[in-house]
């Protein structure tokens, strides 16, 4: 059973950075397509980033592009997502999401992913 485990998220001032890390055990994250969502009060879940399982292929959200950048470590099999230039509009909770099998057009949507992880809550003061 593949379980996710995130950590990183915290309370920072806008322009501020955080990193989020996601261990992944139970299988390996070079098998998955592995991705961020983020989920704020009273909104539906928003796509955020992606990794390809070839680690070689990433992908992003229009609101994050330029600001955020994801990666893996697979010696560690950890996900990261590095966020810098914080604002208040990406308080959330954030999580993460591994999937089999998921064709590139269709990463974004929640229903193509397996396994998630229990989240991680980000705070942006204005």
């Amino acid at each position: 059973q593949v379980q996710l485990v995130e950590s990183g998220g915290g309370l920072v001032q806008t322009g501020g950075s955080l990193k989020l890390s996601c261990v992944v055990s139970g299988g390996t994250l070079r098998r998955y397509t592995m991705a961020w969502f983020r989920q704020g009060p009273g909104k539906e879940r928003e796509f955020v980033a992606a990794i390809r399982s070839n680690g070689g292929t990433t992908h992003y959200g229009d609101s994050v592009k330029g600001r955020f950048t994801v990666s893996r470590d697979t010696a560690k099999n950890t996900l990261y997502l590095q966020m810098n230039d914080l604002k208040p509009e990406d308080t959330s909770i954030y999580y993460c999401a591994a999937g089999a099998g998921i064709i590139w057009s269709s990463l974004w949507s929640s229903n193509n992913y397996n396994y998630w992880g229990q989240g991680t809550q980000v705070t942006v003061s204005s």
